[in-house]
């Protein structure tokens, strides 16, 4: 399975290409994003792109690919609302309908959160950006679109935040975190468990199009 990944510097994105570098059915790893991993791998390349509303410019290299998984977001706390949305929807949208021309056998992962509002109805701005984000996205001509709503996400294996205090929390509450993915799956994933779930949902596909906290750690 040949893979492109957009956000691998991010929490998130560091699981899932820590996971697909290890994957022995995974071959192929293409990055994009407007920054490199700083990783070094056999199956990896990367693309450096900053202007991420246009993919004109590098089309040539994102076709040919069995699956994406997306894994670029941002908080809405304290943010502009029409800067929200344009971060969440309209960045996501403009990589997903290039992606789904050049791609059309692909499978898209999406990584949203707890809460997303698919009415778009809402009284939470974020939930209903979201919703909307995912709603589109399913309407796109892939072979099969898959939302994942995580709630808390323990991370594992060296990944990081790029927030120096969110580092510290993730610290000291580890124990805490730890016995909550054991115990507690509708509360807290890990990061192992939401790349390798990526994966599998890749390539055996899900009975449904969203998968919540639960879904991601039986899967």
């Amino acid at each position: 399975m040949k893979v492109i990944l957009f956000g691998a510097t991010g929490m998130v994105g560091q699981g899932v290409l820590r996971e697909c570098l290890i994957d022995p059915g995974v071959t192929d790893v293409l990055s994009v994003g407007r920054g490199p991993t700083g990783q070094h791998h056999a199956k990896l390349r990367e693309i450096v792109h900053r202007d991420f509303t246009n993919f004109a410019a590098i089309e040539s290299e994102l076709s040919g690919y069995d699956a994406c998984f997306f894994c670029l977001g941002v908080s809405s706390l304290g943010m502009d609302p029409e800067r929200y949305r344009h971060l969440t929807y309209d960045i996501t949208m403009a990589a997903a309908t290039t992606l789904a021309r050049l791609n059309p056998g692909m499978v898209f992962t999406y990584v949203t959160g707890r809460g997303t509002d698919s009415t778009e109805q809402g009284s939470r701005r974020w939930a209903r950006v979201k919703g909307k984000t995912e709603n589109d996205l399913l309407k796109l001509p892939f072979k099969a679109a898959y939302m994942f709503r995580p709630n808390g996400i323990q991370p594992l294996h060296g990944v990081r935040s790029k927030t120096g205090w969110i580092n510290a929390v993730y610290a000291v509450s580890a124990p805490l975190l730890s016995y909550l993915a054991r115990t507690s799956p509708g509360i807290m994933t890990t990061s192992e468990k939401l790349g390798r779930a990526m994966i599998k949902v890749a390539r055996e596909g899900f009975a449904r199009p969203i998968l919540e906290s639960e879904d991601i750690n039986r899967f």
